[in-house]
């Protein structure tokens, strides 16, 4: 068992080396971009809705949690600090990931996995074409730039949801909550959320790929790779935001420390 672990382990990190080497030399050349066009396509155009949809009913959710809470304390008008800060440094950008490991990386999985079972792939190989350039660097190039895209979205309608749900439904005044909202959420806050979400969307699109192309045969063999891609991606975005957000925390203490002390 450890020793197939370790197996899988290191064929993964070959082949996102060589994804990696074809995304920074292959895919980016002029002359690849009718490869990597589709996919943004359908990494971003079509995955907007869901991740708009997603982000609205989760500040949503996060302002009817709250509001009881902050009013009977006094402090209702603090609300957008809560629930924008939430948003934007947390389940803004680990939704967007976890939507998207569930809609694009499922299809990514499935795609690659029917055509490693109906050997189209060694049919590339045999033409003298690189499965990795042509199929894998576009699909993970996408996922990288367009989930921090997608993320921003997620948050806009996350805030908006919020301010529904406090000022247009609990009757909270408008001009505080914002001002209050201002003051909590930092440029910085906003960049954290940004930089995770790009480890989010290459942590997914890797996974994806990677599940589908070495698949085991058959419909049932796809069919587990997508589940396995699934939730290995769901659990590696967690890890990662853990990860990441003790990381950014300490770089923000120093930081600011450091600027508290000039």
């Amino acid at each position: 068992m450890l020793r197939r672990t370790i197996d899988i382990l290191g064929d993964f990190f070959v082949f996102t080396g060589q994804t990696f080497y074809w995304m920074t030399r292959g895919v980016t050349h002029r002359k690849n971009w009718r490869l990597l066009t589709p996919q943004l396509y359908e990494v971003g155009y079509k995955s907007l809705p869901v991740i708009m949809i997603t982000g609205a009913f989760v500040g949503m959710v996060i302002a009817v949690q709250a509001v009881e809470q902050f009013r009977a304390i006094g402090m209702e008008e603090r609300m957008g600090s809560i629930v924008n800060l939430s948003v934007v440094r947390e389940l803004g950008p680990v939704l967007a990931g976890i939507m998207l490991a569930g809609r694009i990386g499922g299809a990514l999985t499935a795609e690659l996995g029917t055509m490693n079972v109906t050997e189209q792939i060694d049919a590339l190989r045999s033409m003298g074409v690189n499965p990795i350039r042509y199929l894998v660097a576009p699909r993970v190039l996408a996922c990288f730039f367009l989930t921090p895209a997608l993320t921003l979205f997620a948050d806009f309608t996350g805030a908006m949801g919020g301010w529904f749900v406090s000022v247009i439904l609990e009757g909270i005044a408008p001009g505080p909550y914002w001002d209050y909202t201002q003051q909590a959420v930092t440029t910085f806050d906003l960049y954290s959320g940004i930089i995770k979400s790009f480890f989010f969307g290459a942590a997914l699109g890797l996974i994806s790929c990677y599940s589908g192309f070495y698949c085991k045969p058959g419909a049932e063999g796809v069919g587990r790779a997508c589940t396995a891609a699934f939730v290995t991606s769901f659990i590696v975005i967690l890890a990662l935001d853990f990860m990441l957000a003790q990381v950014l925390q300490d770089i923000q203490t120093a930081f600011f420390g450091f600027q508290s002390l000039l």
